[in-house]
């Protein structure tokens, strides 16, 4: 399988990771968007569920164990190259909450952290892809949302 000029999309998970108000970011260590902040995320292999999918590729570039909530976007990122395909994959993006492990850059991330909403809706050192704001704003908007539920059963 080509990552690279593919000859279909490539179907990949992301994960919004959110706890205490915060968002997990890991900075790219390959292409496409080498050395841009994104959230976890990867391919998913033959044969592995979507829900499997982000969970196992959290822990290979974080360290830490989450759950999916819920989805959050299905997305296209379509990279061109004149009129070319660079890159096309179709991405599920899942809320989720972490469970365990220990937080560590692992895999094809090069470094990871937390990140306040404050950091990402202004110009900051961050270097982040537009799609990528939108999908963690709703994440975190969502997250925010499912809290105060809870809050108002007890």
């Amino acid at each position: 399988m080509r990552r690279e000029f593919p000859e279909t999309p490539l179907v990949g998970v992301g994960a919004v990771v959110v706890e205490e108000d915060r968002v997990l970011l890991v900075r790219r260590g390959t292409e496409p968007l080498k050395g841009h902040w994104s959230l976890p995320g990867g391919l998913v292999e033959l044969g592995e569920a979507l829900l499997a999918g982000v969970v196992r590729e959290v822990r290979e570039e974080t360290g830490l164990m989450v759950e999916p909530v819920e989805l959050i976007e299905l997305l296209d990122r379509i990279h061109r190259e004149g009129e070319r395909v660079r890159y096309h994959y179709v991405i599920a993006d899942y809320l989720c909450r972490v469970v365990g492990g220990q937080l560590q850059a692992a895999s094809d991330a090069d470094a990871v952290r937390w990140v306040e909403r404050a950091e990402w809706n202004s110009h900051s050192a961050l270097l982040l892809d537009p799609m990528t704001v939108r999908v963690m704003e709703a994440g975190w908007q969502r997250a925010r949302a499912l809290r105060q539920k809870d809050e108002e059963k007890r």
